[in-house]
């Protein structure tokens, strides 16, 4: 039985939650599912430029748990893009900073 997955820390909660090709119905099109944590992962490591120990230690998770979070993301996005699919940004056991648990 695996370990139950511990809360992540995030720093926001996207406004947009479903990416996909333009011209394309939203309702034809496979969907691949990037989590909350995920997308917080791309943020801190690819937008934000953070180096894997720091953007952990901004998550509150161990830097290996970080770079199998950074890579299931990185390899979820490319499928979506590579294969043409919507890309929906949901779930994921998370805590946003500044958010009330709830």
């Amino acid at each position: 039985m695996p370990r139950p997955c511990c809360c992540r820390h995030i720093g926001f909660r996207p406004s947009a939650r479903l990416f996909g090709p333009a011209g394309v119905r939203a309702c034809s099109l496979e969907r691949v599912t990037l989590t909350l944590d995920e997308v917080e992962a791309l943020r801190l490591a690819d937008l934000n430029g953070l180096y894997q120990e720091q953007a952990a230690r901004e998550m509150q998770i161990s830097r290996s748990t970080f770079s199998r979070i950074i890579e299931t993301a990185r390899r979820k996005v490319a499928d979506a893009l590579i294969h043409g699919k919507a890309l929906r940004l949901e779930g994921g056991s998370v805590r946003v900073k500044g958010e009330s648990p709830s």
